[in-house]
């Protein structure tokens, strides 16, 4: 099955160049325009989407009207909905024009057919595993060091991950997302350093609406080090992994890793009655501070202050916060 699904280096030189992981993936996208119906129509209309810009000071949140994404952003993950369908991220399910590019013997990288951005790829693990992050957290960082004009993001299973019974990851090109070109601005005005070495420094800042760390090393082992410590403080002596999504950035050989704590899967808007509900399903690029929405009457009603309430209801709340900022210190 898998052989099928490959597709040829061959077959990508006719839509750019090949000579690595990064240009393979941008080549595949606009291949997989070319052949795929759906895929063309979608990206296509990318270009059509209205936006809206909230500017909170030091940093913006924009909303995009993309009904396309109703089926993210409304997707029933318990494990009864997950049972009763077939997974959309398994090879044998793939569409039969869906092609991808394999990476390190583990993973499929595919061209994600209901995009959010021009450039849009899913990395799909090729076994059916659960959705989970500290196994797959060196791959998360290895992703980003081979797709440097990429943001990759991991969505937790109860943290907007649409297929929480298959290992995933996603990644759109970067600079897209509002967090990736404040980050000077809320590292040197808007954030706390909590650590500091030669190579690794850990920030984390309570000023975006959003309570998030952010890893900063040139060293692997380290960022993976701290990443696990960091799993630990927010578990809560429980089996389950914690809740959060996370972007990595690989930028002047170093990783930026921010992860987002997170309390709910859907704010208390997702459940209103109609005229007040507010169908929103934030994960990481909502995060990232592109809040995505399908539905327009959503799109024009919404105002700063449910913004504010959406983002404080499902991140960590102040005294979680609090305690794993302590922690790193105490470390």
């Amino acid at each position: 099955m898998l052989e099928t699904k490959i597709i040829s280096i061959k077959e990508l030189e006719k839509f750019g160049s090949v000579e690595n992981l990064n240009y393979q993936s941008l080549a595949l996208i606009e291949q997989q325009k070319t052949t795929w119906e759906t895929a063309a129509r979608n990206y296509e209309a990318l270009n059509r989407l209205e936006t809206r810009t909230f500017d909170f000071g030091h940093f913006k949140i924009i909303a995009q009207f993309n009904a396309e994404r109703m089926r993210s952003s409304a997707a029933k993950t318990d494990e009864k909905s997950i049972a009763g369908r077939p997974c959309f991220l398994c090879l044998k399910n793939l569409h039969p024009e869906q092609k991808g590019i394999v990476f390190q013997n583990k993973y499929i990288i595919l061209a994600n057919p209901y995009p959010i951005f021009q450039k849009h790829l899913t990395i799909s693990g090729l076994e059916h595993v659960p959705q989970k992050i500290l196994p797959y957290f060196a791959d998360l960082l290895d992703l980003s060091q081979n797709l440097p004009e990429f943001t990759v993001f991991y969505n937790g299973p109860q943290c907007g991950a649409s297929a929480p019974d298959h290992v995933h990851f996603q990644a759109g090109n970067m600079g897209f997302l509002p967090i990736d070109n404040e980050f000077e601005t809320i590292k040197n005005n808007f954030s706390e350093v909590l650590y500091k070495s030669n190579n690794c420094e850990i920030i984390a800042s309570n000023e975006c609406l959003r309570k998030f760390v952010i890893l900063i090393s040139s060293d692997r082992f380290q960022l993976i080090e701290n990443f696990e410590f960091i799993c630990k403080q927010l578990n809560n002596q429980t089996d389950n992994e914690p809740k959060m999504n996370i972007l990595c950035n690989f930028t002047d050989k170093k990783w930026r890793v921010t992860i987002f704590p997170r309390d709910k899967q859907h704010p208390s808007h997702f459940f209103k009655t109609e005229e007040k509900r507010i169908v929103v399903g934030p994960a990481a690029v909502e995060l990232g501070g592109l809040l995505v929405l399908p539905r327009e009457d959503d799109f024009k009603k919404i105002t700063k202050t449910e913004i504010a309430e959406i983002y404080n209801e499902v991140t960590i709340d102040s005294e979680k916060y609090k305690n794993l900022v302590q922690s790193i210190k105490n470390r």
